[in-house]
């Protein structure tokens, strides 16, 4: 009989939160499963009941389950392998195809780093083209300002321009212009614009990936402070216009007792971050074991209206939920809930009676939520010069109903923002 090896491979679509610790936000390291069904890192877990002090029994950190005594850890070798493979299939994406094996054997590598790290290293290079564009810029504006000279000497200074350009990176293949011998004062001029073009560019593409690195440098040179995040209203982004639904506007705000251990809020309530540490909150049977926090304000007639600003955070969903939704139960997938996701790959989409409807690949800034209960509707928003119907479904006004708000929970830093609606 055939063994298991021999069959043929059948690719499994693994992401990163599919085998990773709630505790430590990492991929799976030395995986222990409890008796309730649920994984983690085993350093984590003996890490976590430790700190309880002796006498206290151990607990879940998911399902809450507990018992007399703490059982035996011991190593879910599958979860181990899939974590193993994972971290490899990471590895070769990032460094492109190996070359072929040979008979020395290949020396030991170092664990893949955490993707937080990746994204520093990301959001440098971005700022160090960024400094490089400005610092072409100067020298094409000094070319352009010296005046009238010898032909010999500007082709001299062109060819230092040259020299930078490629000494520097390929921009040639981004505007072929830039590199010339022309030393026509139209030519420089096609130079600095091609330069200012790349340079916004450069700040397009690396503006939103900056915002939260800044974020977790500060949260990782001195200790985590919810008070130092700015309120939401302070945003020197926020677009100034007049919202339609202003009369109708609250201003809602997170309920600590609902709040994961993976999440901390500011002190007004209206900011939610995934934390670097699992937070010391008291148990209680409110709060969610996933990253999900509900707000204090239970809707049950009327109409209402809020605002969340998801810029910071890569993977989302918000919308409304009952106090009842199982804690257990990611926000969307129970038939008391409703939300729309980012996925972080391209794909928004709502959640309604249990069901995905694919909305598109446009990613929203801002949601703007509507609630009337006084129809039964519920709609979201693309909120920027305007609002934007993104998505509405009917919603039973039986039980009061809650904003509610998920965040990727292995990305460190991840917040989102209820804004202040101006009227």
């Amino acid at each position: 009989m055939a063994g298991l090896g021999s069959g043929p491979s059948v690719p499994v679509w693994l992401a990163e939160d599919d085998l990773g610790c709630i505790i430590c936000h990492g991929l799976l390291d030395w995986p222990a499963t409890l008796p309730c069904g649920h994984s983690f890192c085993r350093d984590c877990l003996q890490g976590l009941w430790g700190a309880r002090g002796a006498g206290r029994p151990w607990t879940c950190p998911t399902c809450r389950e507990d018992g007399a005594r703490p059982p035996r850890l011991r190593k879910n070798t599958l979860l181990q392998d899939l974590a193993d493979k994972y971290r490899r299939a990471v590895r070769e994406l990032d460094a492109g195809p190996e070359p072929a094996p040979s008979s020395v054997p290949a020396p030991q590598r170092r664990p893949a780093q955490p993707p937080v790290v990746v994204q520093k290293n990301i959001t440098e290079v971005g700022r160090e083209l960024t400094e490089l564009v400005e610092q072409l810029e100067d020298i094409v504006r000094s070319l352009q300002s010296q005046g009238p000279h010898s032909e010999s000497g500007r082709d001299d200074k062109q060819s230092i321009l040259c020299m930078t350009f490629s000494s520097g990176m390929d921009l040639a293949s981004a505007s072929p212009k830039l590199v010339t011998s022309n030393t026509s004062e139209g030519k420089i001029r096609d130079v600095l614009h091609h330069l200012e073009t790349i340079r916004e560019k450069l700040q397009e593409n690396f503006t939103l990936k900056e915002a939260p690195e800044e974020q977790t440098q500060v949260k990782l040179l001195k200790a985590p402070s919810s008070s130092s995040c700015p309120l939401p209203d302070q945003s020197p982004t926020a677009p100034k216009r007049t919202s339609q639904f202003a009369q109708w506007a609250i201003n809602p705000t997170f309920d600590l007792g609902s709040l994961a251990c993976s999440l901390e809020v500011s002190e007004d309530c209206r900011r939610v971050t995934v934390s670097h540490y699992p937070q010391p909150y008291q148990w209680s049977r409110d709060r969610f074991s996933t990253s999900q926090v509900l707000c204090s304000q239970a809707l049950s007639s009327g109409q209402q209206y809020w605002e969340v600003d998801t810029r910071y955070c890569s993977h989302w969903a918000v919308g409304v939920a009952s106090w009842g939704m199982s804690r257990d139960f990611i926000l969307g997938r129970t038939i008391d809930s409703s939300c729309v996701e980012w996925k972080g790959t391209g794909h928004l989409s709502a959640w309604h009676m249990v069901k995905e409807t694919v909305l598109g690949s446009d990613r929203p800034e801002v949601v703007g939520i509507w609630l009337d209960l006084e129809e039964g509707k519920l709609a979201f928003y693309s909120v920027a010069d305007q609002e934007k119907l993104l998505y509405e479904c009917i919603v039973s006004a039986s039980s009061p109903l809650h904003p509610a708000f998920w965040l990727y929970g292995l990305h460190p830093g991840n917040s989102l923002i209820i804004r202040q609606v101006k009227a």
